[in-house]
């Protein structure tokens, strides 16, 4: 059986690799090994590069599971919203490498990370949310409008528009785009680069400055969970 989540731990740095099929899909399984590989990273002291599979980062939530019913698929948002919340905390630098496509709780990843690298290509990024007939939880509202361009927040998020990697930088999805092949190095780069900053600055900083959103996601996923009764 593959492993759902690989852990590789390299001179200070932890690349956390998503490998659940075609879609790299987020199940319960899923996000307890992501979970677990952060626990690790953390133990570790290690910069993390959280990446997919080639032309894949996530299609989002597993949708079998999704389709078990409203209350179960609400109890997989909101695991997936206290990751996002992990994620936004997180003690070490956390880099995207986006090998590929990302959509729904795919792309919510990338607004919760410190530094995102995307791939040129025909790939598609976004939150398609209310093109498949899901309401935005509050949640998921509260992550896109703490990160993306204002201008792109309601197209994002209330008109579910997808955008290739190039507009997914100007939207706010990706900081930058590189060729497939580069995707590694630049995130090692990327990674190296955290390296030369003081960690415990980086993060008490991050911290600082976030502490309205982190305040506000938490009542949100609270918001949710009681809407849902989970």
């Amino acid at each position: 059986m593959t492993e759902l989540v690989s852990y590789e731990l390299d001179d200070g740095i932890a690349t956390i690799t998503l490998n659940n099929g075609k879609a790299n899909a987020l199940s319960h399984a899923v996000f307890g090994a992501l979970n677990a590989a952060l626990d690790q990273a953390e133990q570790d002291k290690a910069i993390v590069i959280l990446t997919g599979q080639p032309g894949m980062f996530s299609g989002g939530y597993d949708l079998k599971e999704m389709q078990q019913g409203p209350k179960e698929a609400m109890a997989l948002v909101r695991v997936g919203s206290m990751l996002a919340r992990r994620l936004s905390a997180f003690p070490m630098p956390v880099i995207a490498a986006c090998s590929g496509h990302a959509i729904a709780k795919g792309a919510f990843l990338l607004l919760s990370v410190d530094y995102r690298i995307g791939v040129e290509g025909s790939f598609k990024l976004g939150l398609n949310e209310v093109a498949i007939g899901m309401t935005m939880h509050h949640a998921g509202i509260e992550i896109a409008r703490h990160r993306l361009a204002p201008a792109y927040f309601y197209r994002s998020v209330v008109n579910a528009e997808i955008f290739n990697p190039e507009a997914a930088v100007t939207a706010g999805f990706l900081d930058e785009v590189v060729a497939v092949g580069q995707l590694q190095d630049r995130a090692r780069a990327v990674a190296d680069q955290f390296k030369q900053l003081n960690l415990r600055a980086h993060q008490q900083t991050k911290v600082k400055a976030k502490a309205e959103y982190l305040a506000r996601l938490d009542e949100c996923i609270e918001k949710d969970a009681v809407h849902f009764e989970i």
